[in-house]
């Protein structure tokens, strides 16, 4: 099943724990890595009061169902030092979501995909666009079109992808 992992962050060197991440997430069981977006800088979506974010998109091909990749992900998450307060959009050192699983749409307790707020999240669409231009997302459409309706934010590429 192919899908698609954003991946975030804003403390104590975001950057690294993004790049740390996505090795991690390639060595999970059942999971193969097939690219890896560039990284950008975006203004924080909740409190201002916090530095920007590192974003980045990952595309990877997984035998796990979906909420083993979950389980996978939170546990990166928490080896990089992710501590869940409550906060909506607060501070935190790595942030990974499974944007899109196939064509599945999932509603459950633990998980939405696609995740909620994808159409509104300008720095998780144009790094999956710089990877999967031509991506269909469940119950939206094209990836194409979806960015083309997002409000422009102020996001700045500032790193290249490393090979694929």
């Amino acid at each position: 099943m192919r899908a698609y992992i954003g991946l975030g962050g804003n403390l104590d060197q975001p950057q690294q724990h993004l790049l740390e991440a996505r090795h991690e997430i390639a060595s999970l069981h059942g999971v193969e890595a097939l690219a890896f977006s560039p990284l950008y800088r975006s203004a924080p979506m909740g409190p201002k009061d916090q530095p920007d974010y590192i974003n980045a998109v990952m595309a990877i091909e997984t035998r796990l169902p979906p909420l083993e990749l979950l389980d996978g992900l939170q546990a990166i998450e928490t080896h990089h030092g992710r501590v869940r307060q409550g906060e909506r959009w607060g501070p935190r050192t790595l942030d990974l979501d499974l944007l899109v699983y196939g064509d599945q749409e999932i509603q459950s307790e633990r998980l939405t995909v696609p995740h909620p707020g994808i159409a509104l999240r300008r720095f998780v669409l144009l790094p999956l666009y710089d990877i999967e231009p031509h991506l269909k997302i469940p119950g939206l459409g094209s990836l194409e079109s979806v960015l083309a309706a997002c409000p422009s934010d102020g996001l700045a590429l500032i790193l290249e992808a490393e090979g694929g």
